[in-house]
């Protein structure tokens, strides 16, 4: 599909899966925007980038997904432009292997991983059902197996056992969560909103932690990874196929749609989750 003419927006794209599909939309047409955490990585994204599309309109914006100033203040930046935002693509994701706090003195995996997609996206929302016909698309994680359920009463992992894959996991559930959701908040509009799982990717996801058990799961698990550009091919497709026009509230995996385990398609639990994270985004403003 050509996006010739599509402003989108995408987080966490100076490495791995994002890099990947920023590539791909630069390549089908797309204006881009990225939003990234440190500015010479992004500097040299957008480099590259216009080695792939001399004529492509990029733009860089800085904001630490734990920070939700920051994030306040790249979507306002957005906004002033003017522009329709006809794809907006929630890739950023941290891994720990040990328990950390944003900057906003919050579990850096649940701030990272589901607040700022819930705010970020709730920022720009307004004039994303502007732009209509548009989509929303998340990286979410077969991971959600690994938590069978919200863990409302201490979803920062305060008094429980922080083990690192059932904290990714519980992040990676609140994104199929919200994502259902919203698609529902949303139906009518001509706004999609999908989640997609990439699969094992050898991205710089989990070097945020230098911890040595990180270093060395890394070097242990990089021979049965898919590369970048094949973990994002389910993400490209998600986001510019005409066969999903229409399409919302899905999960897919290797660019079909795949079941999501039970506790994934609890709607109770979903409208929850949303009352928490509005609670969370009310008490940063």
């Amino acid at each position: 599909m050509s996006m010739k003419g599509k402003v989108c927006l995408i987080t966490g794209a100076t490495n791995g899966i994002g890099r990947a599909t920023a590539k791909a939309l630069v390549e089908q047409g797309a204006e881009l925007f990225i939003l990234c955490r440190n500015p010479d990585k992004g500097e040299a994204l957008l480099s590259e980038l216009r080695e792939l599309r001399s004529d492509a309109e990029l733009s860089l914006l800085i904001a630490d997904l734990g920070k939700m100033a920051d994030i306040r203040r790249a979507a306002q930046q957005f906004l002033d432009t003017g522009k329709p935002l006809h794809l907006l693509l929630n890739n950023a994701g941290v891994v720990n292997t040990q328990r950390k706090l944003s900057a906003d003195g919050i579990e850096e995996t649940f701030a990272v991983n589901h607040l700022a997609y819930f705010l970020l996206t709730e920022l720009l929302r307004e004039r994303i059902v502007q732009s209509a016909p548009a989509r929303i698309v998340s990286v979410a994680s077969e991971a959600h197996a690994f938590s069978k359920g919200v863990q409302f009463d201490d979803p920062e992992f305060a008094q429980h056992p922080y083990k690192t894959f059932k904290v990714y996991g519980h992040s990676k559930l609140c994104n199929i969560l919200w994502t259902r959701q919203l698609a529902k908040q949303l139906a009518g509009t001509g706004v999609t909103v999908n989640c997609v799982h990439p699969g094992a990717v050898s991205t710089g996801l989990g070097q945020q932690d230098h911890a040595v058990i990180g270093k060395v799961l890394g070097l242990l698990l990089k021979p049965f990874f898919r590369s970048p550009d094949k973990g994002a091919a389910t993400s490209v497709f998600v986001a510019t196929s005409p066969s999903l026009e229409g399409v919302s509230g899905e999960y897919f995996a290797n660019c079909k749609p795949k079941r999501i385990k039970p506790w994934g398609k609890d709607d109770a639990a979903a409208e929850q989750l949303w009352a928490l994270s509005e609670d969370y985004i009310r008490r940063s403003a």
